[in-house]
């Protein structure tokens, strides 16, 4: 059986003429989903239609998408459900179809938890070659075109690398190839802002709310990437992976460029792992 829904039929082929192939027309959501349960769901289906508006492309039915995300779901211990809408079919150029029909597509694959010391340790992660544009009319939100992070990744192979930090042409950090990224600097929270480029991620407003009711001071804003260095904590954050501490950042040559022994408790970074267990991210904390 297809694990994968098309316009709520099981199947695996788009029409060649599908925009989500021919331009990247569309949106997509990642959606965790634990014992058979998808987590965030409301707040996925918000930036969905936010991007749906922005872009204008009609927003399918939620009530029918979430359906269909219980349905995949259902059965699955550990595994990321995905959304995928696009324009629908169309004719050749950019031109949008005068009376388009958005193609939805609800799929999920088993994916492998992390291992404990991702989140006990931290992680080592890196600064990428490959910039992040500014397509301002895209900027926060998960459309197709990933091209960017997928050169970025091709960076490295060394499996214990976990992560690589990207920044824009000015040298401002934006965020990891699948990740947001926070710094935590006088025990204040810091956090790249979303408004020219980047992805607004879900787990990054989950996180910011919950320092903010914790009495932590929480800035979106510019960050050059030489302030990485002074941190106190840096950490990153995504819907599958919750939060993983950082433990090492190095450039692309491998030197070290930030280096911190992760303690056990008494940080912002462990304190806000805990909010997250307290609201079903129980991998944080295992």
């Amino acid at each position: 059986m297809s694990n994968w829904l098309i316009n709520g039929t099981p199947g695996n082929v788009l029409p060649i003429d599908d925009r989500g192939l021919q331009y990247a027309d569309g949106l997509f959501e990642t959606i965790a989903v634990r014992k058979g349960k998808p987590r965030f769901l409301d707040r996925h289906f918000s930036r969905l239609r936010h991007g749906c508006g922005a872009l204008d492309i009609v927003c399918p039915d939620l009530g029918v998408i979430e359906q269909e995300v219980r349905q995949v779901a259902e059965g699955c211990e550990f595994g990321a459900a995905k959304i995928i809408v696009t324009r629908g079919s169309g004719p050749r150029g950019y031109a949008p179809p005068s009376n388009p029909h958005p193609t939805r597509i609800v799929g999920i694959a088993a994916a492998t938890p992390a291992p404990r010391s991702c989140y006990a340790e931290g992680i080592i992660a890196r600064m990428c070659r490959t910039r992040v544009s500014a397509p301002a009319v895209a900027a926060g939100m998960k459309t197709l075109g990933r091209s960017e992070q997928v050169l970025a990744r091709a960076e490295w192979q060394d499996p214990q690398i976990r992560e690589g930090l990207m920044c824009n042409a000015e040298g401002q950090v934006i965020g990891g190839t699948m990740s947001n990224l926070f710094l935590v600097r006088d025990d204040a929270l810091h956090t790249p802002q979303t408004t020219l480029c980047g992805i607004a991620g879900i787990m990054r407003q989950v996180v910011t709310e919950q320092a903010e009711r914790a009495g932590i001071q929480s800035h979106r804003r510019q960050i050059d990437a030489a302030e990485l260095a002074g941190a106190d904590e840096l950490f990153v954050t995504n819907t599958m992976i919750g939060l993983w501490p950082l433990r090492r950042l190095v450039d692309e040559q491998g030197a070290v460029i930030w280096a911190r022994t992760i303690p056990a408790r008494g940080t912002v970074t462990h304190m806000l792992k805990l909010r997250l267990a307290q609201l079903g991210v129980t991998e944080c904390i295992g």
